[in-house]
């Protein structure tokens, strides 16, 4: 066995020298062979560094430290080490590294937290500088995981010593404590941890580049909180100049990734470049997905003859995603997208599913009252931590779907297999973008340019398309109901027609005052006649209603449900031949 494992890392070890180490040629991103390569990958959010956001503590603890606080109050410090332990060796394995290789990424982003590496400065003595296992067994596994499926792993520093920005949750910041920028011991373990980790992994050449510092938002001189009005950014690029020094003095292959102010984004004062094999990383969220949202990156890469990345993004409606990738991807840029894993999440690839009892910690950590044994949040919190695992997930593969092949293509395909005779719900639509799986009249958030927070599912369920989904408790159904239609809204279903034959399709739904009205239409533009739904006094009171006449050929039929008049919630359609 012994001998076995050898020649197993000895392959990877040969496969790695041959693949050779990305670095910058000019404005590209290319491999040992010089082989150009767009980066496509997915950042582990979560997983070292905790967000509330994503275990829906934010607006009660946002920060890790704090989030660390509310779970040690009901199951005291042993128990909180307990359920960290599980939170971590359930949040990323090899089944998830090797998901996200079949599924089409190349490439993963690992936000780090210092104090996995390296204790915080409060806890040393006479300033000294020492080292945790944890963290690098973590990132050793991780790496080893990335290798054996041919990707490449970017370190991102997302919890500098000390905390780089005002945003605290993205970095953990305690403000009770010198931040990054107030403290030269943090600014040393930073450069300490980056010099260690350059050590450990400088022949090693899976991993793809350094992004030294995720996301600093520090107002150094001018009067935004988060940097955005800065014009110098002096300790900013002080600090990363030596940072890069400190890699170099061990590790002269591998490529630097820098990121400017205010999330990345903020460059003044950050040029000239100090070093020849480095690219500059941005950030980008809910902005049109048009040429002049990137054009400052663009003009970058061609003034400074450097490559661009896209370091961070997500968080929006999957018409999102495909627009952001195309435009990226058309002007040769990579990308990291945000995050693999959060509770109840329809935006990214998986959602951790949620249990009742953590409902019911939630509730108690917002507003207090009746404190939960310690037995019960125990539990609760250590089955949140199972439900982490892979295979606990809910993929979502519309997200999937969304990020690779609809950036190539704007055909549809079905969500799932559906066979004529038989029933579809309604949720089930076919994988594809706005105007060719469906219409919704509200699809897509451009907050940051229109000032509004546009919901795209107004149910926040299910799917990441413009389509409001619900639960659904009526019988019959998949758990999820259509809701919200509005006068025009239609959707696509691609389904196999057993025989040419004239069908009739049974239409479930509930209204509590309107009255509906469909109409389906079949390829090469034949539509049937138009059915009226009359209310049916309750959003949770169902009825059905049958649609005669339909023809249908055998094989694969594209069939639209046309919701000419609306304000009904609709659950599936079942298709039955007419004798």
């Amino acid at each position: 066995m012994k001998k076995l494992i050898f020649i197993l890392q000895l392959l990877i070890s040969i496969a790695s020298f041959a693949q050779g180490f990305l670095h910058r040629d000019g404005q590209n991103i290319v491999d040992g062979n010089g082989k150009n390569v767009v980066l496509r990958g997915l950042g582990l959010g979560g997983w070292m560094v905790q967000e509330g956001y994503m275990l829906q503590t934010q607006s009660f603890a946002s920060p890790q430290y704090v989030i660390r606080q509310k779970i040690q109050d009901v199951i005291g410090e042993e128990g909180t080490k307990e359920f960290y332990a599980a939170y971590k060796a359930n949040g990323i394995t090899k089944r998830d590294i090797d998901s996200l290789a079949v599924w089409g990424f190349n490439s993963v982003r690992l936000p780090m937290h210092y104090n996995l590496y390296t204790p915080p400065v409060e806890a040393e003595k006479n300033g000294q500088i020492t080292w945790l296992e944890e963290g690098f067994t973590m990132t050793d596994n991780l790496l080893k995981w990335c290798a054996e499926n041919k990707m490449y792993l970017i370190l991102d520093l997302h919890a500098a010593p000390g905390g780089q920005g005002n945003d605290a949750a993205i970095s953990d910041y305690d403000t009770t404590k010198p931040s990054l920028w107030q403290s030269e011991a943090n600014q040393k373990k930073m450069i300490a941890l980056w010099k260690k980790l350059a050590a450990r992994y400088m022949n090693n050449s899976w991993i793809g580049a350094y992004d030294i510092i995720n996301e600093p938002n520090w107002n150094f001189t001018g009067s935004n909180k988060n940097g955005c009005d800065e014009n110098a950014n002096g300790p900013l690029r002080e600090l990363m100049i030596a940072v890069t020094k400190a890699i170099r003095e061990v590790d002269t292959n591998h490529l630097i990734f820098i990121e400017g102010n205010c999330w990345g984004n903020n460059y003044n004062g950050i040029f000239p470049l100090w070093d020849e094999n480095m690219a500059l990383s941005f950030h980008k969220y809910w902005n049109y997905n048009t040429t002049g949202s990137i054009q400052k990156m663009l003009d970058y890469r061609k003034q400074y003859n450097v490559p661009i990345w896209l370091g961070e993004s997500g968080e929006n409606s999957n018409v999102w995603f495909k627009e952001a990738i195309s435009l990226v991807e058309n002007n040769n840029i990579g990308w990291a997208f945000w995050p693999m894993k959060k509770i109840e999440n329809i935006a990214g690839v998986t959602s951790v599913n949620k249990i009742p009892e953590y409902d019911v910690l939630l509730k108690y950590w917002k507003e207090g009252g009746t404190k939960p044994s310690v037995d019960f949040a125990k539990k609760a919190l250590l089955k949140m931590a199972d439900n982490y695992k892979m295979e606990n997930l809910t993929v979502k593969p519309d997200v999937i779907d969304a990020m690779f092949r609809q950036v190539q293509t704007n055909d549809t395909k079905p969500y799932k297999k559906h066979l004529i005779p038989g029933k579809i719900p309604a949720t089930e639509y076919d994988l594809g973008t706005s105007e060719t799986a469906y219409s919704d009249k509200d699809f897509i958030n451009y907050r940051v340019e229109t000032g509004n927070f546009e919901e795209w599912n107004k149910g926040n369920m299910m799917r990441n398309d413009g389509v409001d989904i619900l639960p659904c408790k009526d019988s019959g159904s998949n758990g999820y109901q259509v809701s919200f239609i509005e006068d025009g809204e239609w959707l696509l279903f691609t389904t196999e027609v057993a025989k040419t034959k004239t069908y009739k399709v049974s239409i479930r739904y509930s209204s509590a005052k309107n009255d509906g009205k469909i109409y389906f239409e079949i390829e090469k533009g034949k539509r049937s006649e138009s059915i009226a739904l009359p209310a049916t006094g309750s959003d949770t009171n169902w009825k059905t209603i049958t649609l005669s006449g339909l023809q249908l050929n055998s094989g694969i039929n594209k069939i639209k449900i046309v919701f000419e008049k609306g304000g009904f919630n609709l659950n599936y359609l079942d298709f039955k031949t007419e004798k």
